[in-house]
């Protein structure tokens, strides 16, 4: 069967755009280094920064030191100091971006810089738009023709004073503006995590007791596969509680614990459900939030194959596709206007009610702030789940 997902419409792609766009801004901001969306995107944003810090240099001399000089408010003189602004500004931009990467390559990756502790992000964070303000200025000075007056700039004790304050209090401003912001951002993901991974954590009353009869009533008549569907069960409970003592699992690892969970609802509905799982094999060591998948599964069968009198297939396949880990769950069942139409069963947390699909969009909001994309469409036949999330540093053996 092809899995691969049917052209999208443009308001989606619209969409995706905006939340790319979105993301994009929200890394080039964060002291993290998670960067989302294409590279050259970072640069963009590197570009209108130094662009708009540019204009406010430009009106800052103007009014303290040019205002009152003949012709200094033509747009001739406007568009001349402007440029050389623009010239100094991007150089300094340009060489912390720099920096900022250089660094974060030679600490590790964003899982390194993650795990650095206070005074250490002070230094990393703080540090290097300094030096890059220090060392960037007189190269950018250079750079815009005003070598000639930069050995008298030089020389001024005023003017190194002022611009070593200019480059300390910005890099402290900045620093302590977006670590506020980063730890008020940790502490509510660590919040919504906590709560919506305790949720996922409960084994349904209703799944568990179910698989507990269904072994009952085949240990007289099918001996072989009453056993088969305990030890279907077994490996399903120790992957998923080994799942609740992590803070962050692995592709490998989710789609571990989603052939258990398939294998034993596969025991249970027989022939009626068949299911195929595809994974880029590079891509199982890539991080991934535990429990995203299961509630998508779980739908797929519940919504879309127990309904279907046929039963039908559950694919999961896992791919990368422009710097983005994409995860869909694919069943050929009856389809999202036959799934509306059916009456919630008490405690679901399918697609009938939309909690689980709730649930995984708050946690990839909480996690990637945009960056991330549940998309649920039909999928001729039945229904697809997509999940995209960025890409991120894989620390450890697939």
């Amino acid at each position: 069967m092809n899995t691969h997902a049917t052209p999208r419409p443009p308001a989606v792609e619209h969409r995706r755009a905006t939340w790319t766009v979105r993301g994009s801004w929200h890394s080039w901001i964060s002291n993290d280094m998670q960067r989302v969306g294409p590279h050259w995107l970072q640069w963009v944003w590197t570009l209108i920064f130094s662009a708009v810090l540019a204009a406010c240099f430009t009106l800052l001399g103007y009014v303290m030191f040019a205002s009152k000089l003949p012709g200094a408010g033509t747009l001739q003189a406007w568009a001349y100091w402007y440029g050389k602004n623009f010239v100094v500004c991007f150089t300094i931009a340009a060489l912390i971006h720099l920096m900022f990467e250089a660094g974060s390559w030679l600490l590790g990756g964003p899982p390194a810089l993650r795990k650095l502790k206070d005074w250490q992000r002070s230094v990393f964070f703080g540090g290097i738009p300094l030096l890059g303000v220090l060392i960037g200025w007189p190269i950018g000075m250079v750079f815009s023709g005003s070598a000639d007056i930069l050995p008298r700039m030089m020389g001024s004790a005023g003017s190194i004073a002022m611009f070593t304050t200019l480059g300390l209090g910005t890099s402290l401003l900045l620093h302590f503006y977006f670590g506020t912001k980063a730890k008020q951002l940790a502490a509510e993901k660590r919040a919504t995590e906590a709560q919506l991974r305790l949720l996922q954590g409960q084994i349904e009353p209703h799944f568990l007791f179910n698989t507990l009869a269904g072994v009952i009533s085949l240990i007289d008549t099918d001996a072989a596969r009453a056993k088969h569907t305990l030890m279907a069960f077994t490996e399903y409970l120790r992957s998923s509680l080994g799942t609740l003592r992590r803070d962050d699992s692995t592709v490998g690892q989710e789609l571990e614990l989603a052939r258990h969970f398939l294998e034993l609802l596969q025991a249970r509905l027989e022939d009626r459900l068949r299911f195929q799982i595809d994974a880029d094999p590079a891509l199982l060591n890539q991080p991934l939030p535990p429990l995203l998948l299961q509630p998508l599964i779980e739908n797929a069968v519940m919504h879309g194959i127990e309904p279907s009198l046929d039963g039908g297939l559950v694919t999961v396949r896992v791919h990368g596709n422009a710097g983005h880990l994409v995860l869909e769950v694919h069943d050929s069942g009856v389809g999202l206007e036959a799934a509306a139409r059916r009456p919630v069963r008490q405690g679901s947390r399918g697609q009938g009610n939309g909690i689980a699909l709730d649930n995984i969009r708050e946690r990839l909001q909480a996690r990637y702030n945009g960056s991330a994309e549940l998309r649920v469409e039909a999928g001729d036949p039945g229904t697809r789940a997509t999940l995209t999330l960025p890409l991120e540093a894989a620390t450890a053996p697939a």
